[in-house]
């Protein structure tokens, strides 16, 4: 089993930015890639960023330029930048690791991005 815990979600203005933060814990040697998906009031749950356990990314193309996805592997730990963040973005943002079983989703943290 394996246990994630988003942090670094809140409140930014037009243009600001905030790193997201996920810790993973539990069985996690067969972990092949993690990831971060969104889900705005409304919409289908969206994938933002993949990253692999050999270092190659993955993005949404609206958020192409203004995100960076990356891993700490001692941490066990899946960072996501976010720069020059638009109202659109606003959403819960989840996170998502991947084994040869499953996939597992973390509780989400909410991002708004005010006007």
């Amino acid at each position: 089993q394996v246990q994630l815990v988003e942090s670094g979600g809140g409140l930014v203005q037009n243009g600001g930015s905030l790193r997201l933060s996920c810790a993973a814990s539990g069985s996690i040697f067969g972990i092949y890639a993690m990831g971060w998906y969104r889900q705005a009031p409304g919409k289908q749950r969206e994938l933002v960023a993949t990253i692999t356990n050999s270092g190659i990314t993955n993005y949404l193309d609206s958020v192409k330029g203004r995100f960076t996805i990356s891993r700490d592997k001692a941490k066990n730990t899946v960072y996501l930048q976010m720069n020059s963040l638009k109202p659109e973005d606003t959403a819960v943002y989840y996170c998502n690791a991947r084994n040869f079983n499953a996939a597992y989703w973390g509780q989400g943290t909410q991002v708004t991005v005010s006007s």
